[in-house]
């Protein structure tokens, strides 16, 4: 396979990666975090000047940690679709630069697609057909993987997405941003069962429930009244029992799903993308839920879960091989339904 440079800002992470045959020689990333928390989110304005700032930096230390020469590099990927326009075109700018200068293809890359390859990264071995379930702080869906750009969403969420519930539920606990590490870390501590909570379902208008379409806007509602409640007794509130039933809520929500979807299409592996996937409360139960069905489940290495550019420069040397590449006329684009993936290519 080939060998792709990778650059990937399209929210607060400046990421460069290079990446050969599934395998990583080298992976750069520069978190915001630090910055933004403050803000109790990520400011866009403020995430593209980081994003200037960083990105040469970046791109050397890649380049000089991989050990190899730009001639040894055959295409240049950046990430262009979907996330902070802003953002998205400092990485985009750079990565065309470089392909021009280097007289180098270049490989405008799908986010999202991105973490669905990063569990490539894990298992190089990893072929279609599968079932990915990508949960992140902006997307929790279901997606069949029927090949490389080939994609069907089975099931999404309607509302707030799996780490954005986190996101928020943290904020309403105070225990700062991002919310999905520290609850992770609490939940360990706590009583999952102390507090029934919603797990949310989307009501089909012929009736019953939709098999694998999530919400998770109530549930966050109900923490917030729960709350509200334990606050107006004058007793300290369990924090770690909150934390926990929150927690189990969320991650038995998408285990049931993503075990009845893959079991209804005959899918026997589960490659699970995006934050969430470091989740550890997710990682046991869904691998606990799966063996029994012979259902094999992959979570890339927790360093790979949130926003990085070799899991952008894996799905990307994919498309080179396949004789895929993108015009230097490709914008930045806030939103692209990943079934429109191959719209990037020429």
């Amino acid at each position: 396979m080939a060998t792709v440079l990778a650059i990937e800002t399209s929210c607060d992470e400046t990421a460069v990666a290079i990446v050969k045959n599934r395998h990583i020689l080298s992976s750069i990333v520069s978190s915001q975090i630090a910055i933004h928390q403050k803000y109790g989110g990520v400011v866009p304005e403020v995430a593209s000047r980081q994003h200037v700032e960083m990105v040469n930096l970046a791109i050397a230390q890649a380049l000089e940690a991989s050990g190899i020469t730009w001639s040894e590099i055959d295409a240049i990927a950046g990430t262009c679709t979907p996330g902070l326009v802003g953002a998205l075109l400092v990485g985009l700018t750079a990565a065309k630069t470089l392909a021009i200068v280097h007289q180098k293809p270049f490989i405008g890359v799908h986010h999202l697609e991105g973490h669905i390859y990063a569990s490539y990264l894990s298992d190089p071995h990893l072929e279609p057909p599968f079932l990915c379930l990508l949960v992140s702080g902006g997307h929790t869906s279901l997606i069949y993987v029927k090949d490389c750009g080939k994609y069907e969403v089975l099931g999404q969420t309607r509302d707030d997405a799996a780490g954005e519930a986190f996101d928020k539920v943290a904020r309403l606990l105070n225990l700062g941003y991002p919310g999905g590490p520290v609850i992770d870390r609490l939940a360990a501590e706590g009583n999952p069962r102390a507090f029934a909570l919603p797990e949310g379902q989307i009501s089909l208008p012929e009736g019953g429930v939709h098999p694998y379409d999530s919400s998770f806007s109530g549930l966050k509602t109900a923490v917030l009244r729960l709350t509200q409640k334990l606050q107006a007794t004058g007793e300290p509130i369990p924090i770690a029992d909150l934390a926990a039933s929150f927690q189990a809520t969320v991650v038995r929500a998408l285990t049931k799903r993503a075990i009845a979807c893959a079991k209804n299409y005959g899918l026997n592996t589960i490659a699970v993308g995006g934050g969430v996937a470091a989740n550890r409360g997710l990682r046991a139960e869904l691998q606990a839920a799966a063996e029994p069905h012979q259902i094999k489940v992959l979570f890339p290495p927790m360093k790979f879960c949130t926003d990085n550019a070799a899991m952008i420069g894996c799905a990307a040397a994919e498309h080179f091989d396949r004789g895929h590449t993108s015009d230097f006329a490709i914008a930045a684009q806030s939103r692209l339904p990943l079934s429109e993936v191959m719209t990037l290519y020429a």
